[in-house]
């Protein structure tokens, strides 16, 4: 009898023992998600932070992940520090319809993401891989080449986890030399991502830098009020870099723009294939993207992909010419710093991230990362051109016929709406 009670004491506790959530969890699970005590045998190197803060942040935020792992599987998953960690949970709302997984911590570093990698992140099956990491590196000390190695190592697991997951890399936002991040230090950072990627399809370069830094090179107090976290119109701004990217790498639902010309116009793009347009020397009729992946129609619009080489001059062309007068207008989107061009029989207007890229910086009714109308009248061999309504060039001399061509150079652009009316 006594034997009994035991046994079904045991089957009572063992019961208990697996009812018991996940946030009961005892002090055999929590050391598991503990810092390493010494770096023998981590991977990467340069600086992981053992502050007692740290220590307990990132314990409580691993703790608490392990409970979601099913639910947050397949989810965008944005990973870094305390710039991600402060976006929230569900990054704002930021992106409405995309489902997302907060993985930054506090103080992080990139040997920081290297030892929580495989649980944090991979575990997840992540639908694609926000990045942003380094700056808390800096304070630390670590020099630019430690952190771009450390990067490497994140990329390559990323890599060998998923060869067709997107991997989105931010640049090292700007902050301070009074954070012990400088403006020189940051930039080689930045440098040094940049050469890490090149020539990789697979990852996609979000130009932070230039969205957030002031002429001196530092993060400007509007947006940074503290030199290092964004407010809300600085997340306001990194969320408008990103939407773009998620709809051109298909990670969010773009509906399909069924655009109709309007009256006395013709539709120069049917939205749904590349015909009409070529590279002078062949034609793309009846293909949704080119041959060497540059140019794309998906979803009513005509996308000029990232070069993984991060800047490629490409162009394609109407394979139709336009001898007379006419009225051009097409929309555009531009990601941060893209370089794009807009050729009118053969001369090129700059099609580009204005306030960034330039020429025309000082634009009051351009809309960062969102689309844009330019207007091109072309009469008597001189192209009026417009953007919004502002003139970006009064007076540009175009030859007496020639087709429309579209220029790729850095970054992702995308085009909708292009339509033509001849002139009588």
């Amino acid at each position: 009898m006594k034997l009994l009670r035991i046994l079904c004491l045991v089957a009572v506790l063992l019961g208990l023992a697996h009812s018991l959530p996940a946030h009961a969890a005892d002090s055999k699970d929590s050391a598991h998600f503990q810092i390493p005590e010494t770096d023998d045998g981590l991977p990467g190197a340069g600086p992981i932070r053992r502050y007692d803060w740290f220590k307990k942040l990132w314990v409580q935020r691993r703790m608490n992940w392990a409970q979601h792992v099913q639910q947050d599987q397949n989810a965008v998953v944005f990973l870094g520090d305390s710039i991600t960690q402060g976006w929230g949970d569900t990054m704002g709302n930021s992106f409405p319809g995309l489902k997302v997984a907060n993985r930054g911590i506090s103080g992080d570093t990139t040997r920081g993401l290297l030892i929580r990698l495989d649980e944090d992140v991979l575990s997840l099956k992540p639908k694609a891989i926000v990045l942003l990491i380094g700056t808390n590196d800096l304070e630390e000390k670590a020099e630019p080449e430690t952190i771009a190695a450390n990067l490497k190592l994140l990329l390559a697991e990323f890599k060998k986890h998923n060869p067709k997951m997107p991997i989105i890399l931010n640049q090292v936002f700007p902050s301070s030399d009074t954070k012990k991040r400088s403006a020189e230090k940051i930039k080689k950072i930045n440098e040094l991502y940049l050469a890490a990627i090149k020539g990789d399809p697979q990852i996609t370069l979000v130009e932070t830098w230039p969205l957030f830094a002031n002429d001196a090179g530092d993060a400007k107090k509007e947006e940074f009020p503290d030199l290092l976290h964004p407010n809300k119109d600085g997340y306001a701004k990194w969320a408008a870099a990103l939407r773009p990217i998620f709809s051109v790498l298909g990670l969010s639902e773009s509906p399909t723009d069924n655009f109709k010309p309007e009256p006395g116009f013709v539709s120069l793009f049917n939205g749904k294939d590349l015909t009409g347009w070529g590279y002078r020397t062949n034609n793309f009729d009846g293909k949704t993207v080119s041959f060497d992946g540059r140019y794309e129609a998906k979803n009513g619009v005509l996308i000029v992909n990232y070069p993984p080489e991060y800047r490629k001059i490409q162009q394609i062309w109407t394979t139709k010419e336009f001898p007379k007068d006419f009225i051009l207008k097409l929309e555009f989107r531009a990601c941060v710093n893209a370089d794009s061009g807009i050729f009118i029989r053969k001369p090129q207007l700059q099609c580009r991230d204005y306030p960034i890229a330039g020429p025309y910086k000082d634009l009051k009714n351009y809309r960062p990362q969102d689309w844009n109308e330019i207007i091109v009248t072309v009469k008597d061999g001189i192209a009026h051109c417009t953007c919004n309504g502002e003139v970006l060039n009064a007076a540009m001399k175009v030859p007496a016929t020639g087709p429309i061509g579209l220029e790729g150079d850095r970054g992702i652009m995308e085009y909708r709406h292009i339509q033509l009316k001849e002139l009588p």
